[in-house]
């Protein structure tokens, strides 16, 4: 075991080659750069992380809720060297710290940059569209590979957050970061063509959602060959990035809900305990932080917040995050620490905070109170039905391009035919980006036999690639232009 050969500064395009301490530390600081500088970081900052279309800015956006990911992935990097020490020689992380600080950090950023607007709600609204239009086309059926074609049908139908966020890195922005930078978002590791595997299996787990697609194979297994990443295994670091998500979204999602006016520090206070109990059961009663219950750190926090005459509900989140923060940090480097051999190896099947444990039940706890009393209100619900009809409606606005025969799109898309009256107009929506990308991919396979069922796989990830782009404003803005009345 020798974390030292997953920390690489090679990438894609690139000669360079070595790993030398000073050529790293550039290399990651030019990720850093790369990334923070780009449109899908930029983009964040109008998507919904809980409610869309949000006016108040104190409510979380993407980019509000990654940096604070971000801060907690710092946080548990410098808890898990603090804690080895001298053992981090052992494991060949001894002088590495910086480097797996920034490659934390960076993918705690990046790590919702293939969200589509409006949420998991957008996800739904893409892949329940794809699933009822594409059986209109028989292409798929009249391919010579139908095995292929079944397969990458039902890809297009599974549209996923994290694996856009692959085929943004690597194929419409192409940042081209680092392997290893671009190995820490790893999440997931079902390719689009693999089908949901049985809970039963072996890495179930690791395979529980698509986390790259057809599209982004070559560069997948170019980076998973470089890293000795095995296939379905992730990248270590990735369980870091993981567990700063759980830990910042559990407690976040409930202060927005509190900020919004859904819930009162009091109801809040109750909630969170009676979920707690039934969750914990004979665990509700442990001690785990300066002597205290997860009751009574509810408790204390809600006692700060009546004390407070004006500002009660930041007083209360305040001490809530100070007493929960810490422990759950101090839980995840723990853990970390403890199944380091199957982490490094990215063959652990759960979160490092999914371990039935007291830390584990906290998670829980924020996780269904917030699904109850936050998710399942009425003003959520009438947002998330109004992001999925305007999504919807986009994608049936924008049918007649994957209606448009293969030759004829293929030529317009290369400036060589002005294409149909609708077709035209709808195609000049476009960003050049995505543009790109489809010719890149589809123009080596012009002479393929397979051609047309390869140039409509990538005709419609174009059109995935424009939805999912768009920032909940726009797609609302663009949405009313396509449908004035």
């Amino acid at each position: 075991m020798d974390f030292s050969k997953k920390i690489s500064s090679v990438r894609a395009y690139s000669k360079n080659q070595t790993n030398d301490k000073n050529y790293l530390a550039d290399a990651f600081e030019s990720d850093r750069g790369r990334i923070i500088q780009s449109a899908a970081i930029r983009r964040l900052q109008q998507k919904t992380q809980v409610f869309p279309l949000e006016n108040n800015s104190a409510v979380r956006s993407r980019l509000t809720h990654s940096l604070e990911v971000q801060q907690t992935g710092r946080h548990i990097v410098r808890t898990i060297f603090k804690k080895l020490g001298t053992k981090a020689e052992t494991f060949g992380l001894a002088g590495h710290e910086r480097e797996v600080e920034t490659l934390v950090e960076m993918s705690c950023l990046m790590h919702d940059i293939g969200n589509p607007p409006f949420g998991h709600f957008g996800e739904a609204a893409i892949n329940q569209w794809f699933d009822a239009h594409l059986d209109k086309h028989v292409l798929f059926a009249q391919s010579d590979n139908k095995m292929l074609a079944l397969q990458l049908k039902h890809e297009l139908k599974n549209f996923e957050g994290n694996a856009q966020a692959f085929r943004i890195i690597f194929n419409l922005l192409k940042l081209n970061l680092t392997y290893s930078q671009a190995a820490s978002i790893l999440k997931y590791t079902r390719s689009g063509l693999e089908q949901k595997p049985d809970k039963e299996k072996p890495l179930s787990y690791l395979k529980k959602k698509v986390g790259f697609y057809y599209s982004e194979t070559p560069s997948i297994q170019a980076m998973s060959e470089h890293l000795q990443i095995k296939p379905g295994h992730r990248f270590p670091l990735a369980y870091l990035m993981e567990a700063a998500d759980d830990i910042s979204y559990c407690l976040a999602d409930i202060e927005d809900g509190v900020e919004k006016g859904l819930l009162d520090c009091h109801q809040l206070a109750t909630h969170l305990k009676a979920a707690f109990n039934e969750l914990a059961g004979a665990q509700a009663e442990d001690k785990f932080v300066r002597n205290k219950t997860f009751s009574d750190a509810v408790d204390y926090a809600l006692g700060r917040s009546d004390k407070e005459p004006i500002n009660k509900a930041h007083e209360f989140f305040v001490w809530l995050r100070v007493q929960l923060i810490h422990p759950l940090v101090e839980h995840a480097a723990d853990n970390f620490i403890d199944e380091i051999e199957a982490v490094y190896e990215g063959s652990l099947n759960r979160a490092l905070l999914e371990d039935n444990s007291l830390y584990h039940h906290i998670i829980a706890t924020f996780k269904k109170v917030a699904i109850k009393h936050i998710f399942a209100t009425d003003e959520v619900e009438t947002k998330e039905l109004q992001g999925f009809q305007i999504i919807s409606g986009l994608l049936n606005g924008f049918e007649p391009l994957l209606m448009y025969p293969t030759e004829k799109f293929y030529l317009m898309a290369k400036g060589q035919k002005r294409g149909g009256l609708i077709e035209a107009r709808l195609f000049k929506r476009l960003a050049n980006k995505h543009l790109k990308a489809y010719l890149v991919a589809v123009e080596p396979l012009k002479e393929q036999a397979d051609f047309v069922l390869n140039e409509y796989y990538y005709r419609c990830r174009l059109l995935q690639d424009h939805i999912s782009g768009m920032t909940d404003q726009y797609a609302l803005e663009e949405y009313r232009n396509l449908y004035p009345n």
